[in-house]
């Protein structure tokens, strides 16, 4: 048995933390069976050799009984700034015995207020318009008036240092270089928070970039989340946090005797318009490279605009950076325009290289999601130009903007000089590294190609936050998106750091009376959420805690959650939902239903109010009590008034019954006949959905927890309109914002609201996961400490599986119908435990390699406990 995956603060090795007590996991794998860890030690050197020697450990905890792997709080010295400290864990088994050792590191940031002593520095908005105004061919861009900075200071040092580092951040997105290479692989830095509360500063190893001599720090800053266009308001001026972007780094260069030379934004700096002359995330990026971008010439002094760094924390979870480059292949080529497809919906931006140009050639890149009629389909962007215009420098030459993003599957360019061959063109793919973790597969190429939509729209939406799309003039941290896709997203990849981060917006858009707001960072929406949407504010913080025992998040967030049912309360004392609703969305876009506003509402005060209940009993707070008993007056007033006697739910449509079945707000006699009107409202509809945003997640789930499985599977397989088939059978390569975003009889929605890249609909994912595959957890359980896997054969599969790698290490679980026999294999990590049903209507049928196992009959068929190990059993099929 030994420890992998390493991680302080669910990150690996980062540079540049911030938590002045970090907490460290690590996860187990062994082929043994019934291998369990009981005891762990953790001890942490400066250096990584001195890991080996005990008189130079700084922190050893000894060892301790234990069968903690998650999120152990650092409990040696306190931490220093700017110090890489090396930790190594070493584990005993369940027989006593030392099983495994691993080791990583991680590097703090800076610490201290005191530990900065660099400025803003940037242009003199005074002077803004008057420096080098666009000429009459750059005010044909769609923003011709965002012009990035070109920041320079040159200094000397007289060796080379043993260790740099630089740590840098913009109002703005910035790009830094030193001595003319880039620094980093970071995109879009520092990403998107709410900036007068938090504004994220990154850390970089430069150590091998700096020499003896003169050097050149630079950076190119542009307008990104803080006076660059966001949201969808044309009212609102653009500049929302600021008017112009700014600067703030501090180069910290060590030298082996002991020294240390500080290089700092000041006055002393150099700034002047670039190559880039417009760069905006909504409008695109125009740049004219026949301009220098860095001779010595024409630099002015800047402008020092700010002495206080601000709220500056460390960035705490993984960048965007670049993940994935696509090839492209031409679709029409006429004239002076060629029309390129990627074959996948994505986030990113074009790369092109240009062979051969005469200097001056003016080269534009549109970007669409989709097609009509052989052109790009550019009504559903709205405001955002997504265009990339490039004027050339002359011969050979490669443009790649870096300041904004564009969701697309195809591009038009025009003015490329002479034939393009497709080998010069690619789509590079923008997202936050989450790690993937998770992979579903089975037999059907319609349900894999759906899971591989979900993957692509999770991809493309979780970039600085998790936005609603990608294309349009919007890209908004809705809440209610955000909410009812995590338990997906949770399986496709580790999500812990970036919701928890994300959750930090969410808190601090709340309002004096306890409202959250539909959107996080507030941006052109600030109202009270809107039930399903403020409800985020809870239920994520809980997610988060079952699936990565993230108990410090929940602390974090009980108070606000707190406030989030008091506000509800305050205003509702009938405990009916009905008034402060904000912009009640009800079941957003559902599809020839309508569910009942109030219905919906007061199922998520009861939900969110359980949920509270929960956290109090976790975290030992006394209001658990209060909450529970709250609660239970909810679910009684929601019977009384939505639940008739025949288990109907006011409303009747399937998000009704689904929210009653879901949240467990029946009385236990109700709860079959509820389950009736639920898969009836499905079977009279020939097996088609009227789900919208809210009722898609519990659709399929609670179909089969009430054993109507063959419908769920029926909904899956559905390939008419309404269904995820649909628009894969039209070529959907990502989840639709909505389920008639294009229909045979109707074309396109209407533009004002009609994204093709949107993934609250792809929130069935995690009912792949957790019923098609197995793999769940049962319902006390953290962190899939008891596994609960429930393969559950259906429709015209023959077969399924899904790996997960869970906080604790690889679950996998799947299975496969041959004839008369169903197969199950599954992988349970040690430290974990597991309850097997095998669906089979014969229990004493069930072996394990051949041989008979004794398995507990259950209305499901057999049930298994198991320990950590592989195992393959066999079962008569149903």
């Amino acid at each position: 048995m030994t420890p992998y995956g390493l991680t302080t603060e669910q990150r690996t090795e980062p540079l540049g933390l911030g938590e002045t007590r970090p907490r460290l996991s690590w996860k187990l794998r062994s082929d043994r069976r019934g291998a369990a860890q009981t005891a762990f030690r953790i001890t942490a050197a400066l250096r990584e050799q001195d890991l080996d020697e005990p008189s130079r450990l700084i922190w050893d905890s000894g060892r301790r009984m234990s069968d903690d792997t998650l999120l152990v709080a650092w409990d040696g010295p306190a931490l220093q700034s700017a110090t890489r400290y090396h930790w190594r864990i070493e584990t005993w088994d369940e027989f006593g015995a030392m099983s495994g050792a691993a080791q990583t590191w991680f590097e703090t940031g800076l610490l201290h207020r005191d530990d900065w002593s660099a400025v803003w520095i940037g242009r003199d908005p005074v002077n803004l318009p008057l420096v080098d105004p666009p000429t009459d061919e750059e005010r044909s861009f769609p923003d011709p008036a965002g012009a990035p900075l070109y920041l320079r200071q040159s200094f000397d040092i007289s060796a080379q240092p043993v260790r740099a580092r630089l740590y840098a951040t913009a109002r703005g997105v910035y790009e830094p270089s030193l001595n003319g290479q880039r620094v980093g692989d970071l995109e879009l830095a520092p990403g998107w928070t709410e900036y007068h509360r938090r504004l994220q500063y990154q850390t970089y190893d430069v150590t091998k970039q700096v020499h003896a001599g003169t050097n050149v720090l630079a950076a190119i800053v542009a307008d990104g989340w803080w006076s660059g266009h966001v949201g969808f308001d044309p009212s609102r001026p653009a500049r929302h946090y600021g008017v112009t972007p700014a600067f703030l780094a501090q180069l910290v260069l060590d030298f082996a005797d002991g020294s240390r030379q500080v290089i700092v934004t000041d006055g002393g700096w150099g700034e002047r318009p670039g190559p880039i002359r417009a760069a905006d995330l909504l409008m695109g990026q125009f740049v004219d490279a026949r301009r220098s971008s860095w001779d010595d010439d024409g630099f002015q002094p800047v402008a020092v605009l700010d002495t206080e760094p601000g709220p500056l924390v460390a960035e705490p979870d993984d960048p965007i950076r670049i993940t994935a480059e696509l090839p492209a292949t031409i679709v029409d080529h006429r004239e002076d325009r060629v029309i390129v497809d990627f074959g996948q919906n994505l986030v990113g931006r074009v790369r092109l290289r240009v062979r051969g140009a005469e200097p001056g050639r003016r080269i534009v890149l549109r970007h669409a999601e989709v097609l009509a009629d052989g052109e790009l389909y550019l009504d559903n962007l709205r405001r955002a130009a997504a265009t990339d215009t490039y004027v050339t420098a002359g011969g050979d030459e490669t443009f790649e903007p870096q300041f904004t993003f564009h969701g697309f599957r195809y591009a038009e360019i025009s003015g490329y000089p002479g034939e393009l061959d497709p080998g010069d063109v690619s789509a590079r793919v923008l997202h936050n590294d989450t790690s993937f973790t998770g992979r579903f597969t089975c037999s059907d190429p319609m349900a894999e190609q759906l899971q591989a939509n979900i993957v692509w729209g999770q991809r493309g939406n979780f970039l600085a936050v998790p936005t609603d799309c990608p294309q349009r003039d919007e890209r908004l941290g809705w809440l209610a998106d955000a909410q009812v896709f995590a338990p997906t997203a949770t399986r496709n990849a580790d999500v812990s750091a970036f919701f928890a981060r994300w959750l930090r917006d969410v808190v601090d858009g709340q309002d004096a009376d306890g409202a959250f707001r539909d959107v996080a960072p507030i941006m052109v929406l600030d109202r009270e959420g809107a039930p399903a949407w403020g409800d985020a504010g809870v239920i994520i913080p809980w997610l988060l805690w079952r699936t990565y025992g993230d108990r410090r998040t929940l602390e974090r967030s009980f108070d606000s959650m707190a406030a989030w049912v008091e506000h509800i309360r305050r205003h509702n004392p009938d405990l009916l939902w009905r008034h402060r609703t904000g912009n009640s969305y009800g079941d957003w876009l559902q599809v020839d239903a309508e569910t009942p506003r109030d219905v919906l509402s007061t199922a998520y005060f009861a939900y969110s109010t359980r949920i509270v209940a929960d956290a109090a009993d976790v975290l030992g707070r006394t209001e658990a009590g209060e909450y529970r008993a709250l609660h239970d007056k909810i679910r009684s007033a929601f019977i009384d008034a939505y639940v008739g006697h025949d288990g109907t739910v006011e409303g009747g449509t399937q998000t009704a019954y689904l929210l009653a079945l879901g949240f467990d707000l029946l009385p236990e006699e109700l709860i079959a006949a509820a389950a009736d009107h639920l898969a009836a409202d499905v079977e009279k509809r020939g097996n088609r959905l009227t789900t919208g945003f809210v009722g898609v997640p519990l659709l399929c789930p609670v179909l089969t927890e009430h054993g109507r499985e063959d419908l769920a599977y029926a909904l899956l397989h559905q390939q008419e309109f309404p269904s995820w088939g649909y628009s894969i059978r039209h070529g959907a390569t990502t989840i639709w914002e909505r389920w008639d975003g294009w229909t045979e009889h109707g074309g396109f929605q209407s533009a004002a609201m009609n994204s093709f890249n949107h993934y609250s609909l792809g929130s069935v994912g995690d009912w792949l996961f957790g019923r098609v595959a197995g793999i769940d957890q049962a319902p006390g359980s953290v962190a899939y400490k008891e596994l609960l896997l429930r393969p559950t054969p259906g429709g015209t599969l023959t077969w399924a599986r899904a790996e997960q790698e869970t906080a604790r290490g690889l679950v996998r679980c799947g299975w496969n119908l041959d004839g008369g026999q169903l197969t199950v294999e599954v992988t349970v990590p040690p430290g974990s435990t597991a309850v097997l049903e095998i669906p089979t209507p014969d229990p004493g049928s069930v072996c394990h390699n051949d041989a008979p196992v004794t398995a507990v009959p259950s209305a499901r068929g057999a049930t298994l406990r198991l320990t950590s190990g592989r195992y393959t059993f066999t079962a008569t099929s149903y």
